[in-house]
């Protein structure tokens, strides 16, 4: 299969050295909206143009907590091991982010836990891992905007085994903190438009050491996908937000891979619309403190 015959929000790339294979996971049921959670499917490759899947790498076990909006899996390999990061909602529970392990990038993946990694009263989604320079493990996620109007991204560290959450979250910044974020109406009933989307967090270091942040959002011209870039360096910032996104319009919710011969792409689906979606990569260059698409 071709890119453009994927159907798929959210893309993340695994380049997996061990196996010298791309896996490419992403949000991939038909309707992920309203309709029961059915899996997350995984296509591969060996030259990033034509992908062999899907596979599926989960699928809820009757006990799984999560019934809906099957969203956003990351795969990061971390202690020999490969931990699938992903958001689910259910009725009468938060939406939130569990991490699941398996011992192959093809799963199946199992949840760590019986709970997902961020707070049981918050609504949050899309969880990714950062590892620190004291080799602490972190999940960061957005805290929806749906809940608290101005949509956060915080942080939280995790056990060394990433199946607990140590401590409270550590707020990163606010929506409202960055410029190109469009304002949008309350879903509190009170008609007020102030509210601010925050999707999609994503880390990497540039190779001069900076630390950047993907994240996604709102503008006036569509769904939208800028970074912030923490001004000392570490995960608790303080962040700095760019003045335009990378991605102007009608797509959003990327990371960043390095191929296997050190080439960098950026990835990100568009259009917004369901069901239309398709992953795109994008060459990328690391700027003086920041990033540039080709």
């Amino acid at each position: 299969m071709k890119l453009n015959e994927i159907q798929m929000r959210d893309p993340f790339v695994l380049a997996d050295k061990k196996t010298l294979t791309y896996y490419l996971y992403g949000t991939t049921d038909k309707d992920p909206w309203k309709a029961p959670g059915v899996s997350f499917g995984m296509y591969r490759s060996k030259d990033l143009h034509e992908w062999d899947g899907p596979s599926t790498v989960f699928t809820p076990a009757e006990e799984f907590w999560g019934t809906h909006n099957f969203w956003a899996p990351e795969v990061h390999t971390y202690e020999e091991k490969y931990y699938l990061f992903a958001t689910f909602t259910a009725a009468n529970h938060c939406r939130g982010t569990q991490i699941l392990v398996s011992d192959s990038p093809m799963g199946p993946f199992l949840p760590v836990s019986d709970e997902p990694a961020t707070p049981l009263d918050w609504e949050c989604l899309d969880g990714t891992f950062f590892l620190d320079e004291d080799a602490q493990p972190w999940i960061i996620f957005c805290h929806e905007w749906v809940q608290i109007n101005d949509g956060e991204i915080c942080a939280r560290k995790l056990s060394k085994d990433l199946s607990t959450p140590l401590g409270d979250p550590i707020l990163l910044f606010k929506a409202s903190e960055a410029s190109w974020p469009k304002a949008l109406p309350r879903r509190d009933g009170t008609g007020l438009v102030d509210a601010k989307v925050t999707d999609g967090p994503f880390l990497h270091r540039n190779r001069e050491g900076t630390l950047v942040m993907l994240w996604s959002s709102v503008s006036p011209s569509g769904y939208a996908m800028g970074y912030a870039t923490s001004e000392s360096g570490a995960i608790l910032g303080p962040w700095k937000q760019q003045d335009q996104p990378l991605v102007q319009s009608d797509g959003g919710h990327g990371m960043i891979f390095e191929t296997f011969d050190c080439k960098l792409y950026l990835t990100y689906h568009s259009p917004n619309k369901t069901p239309d979606e398709r992953p795109f990569f994008v060459p990328l260059i690391e700027t003086a403190g920041g990033l540039a698409c080709r």
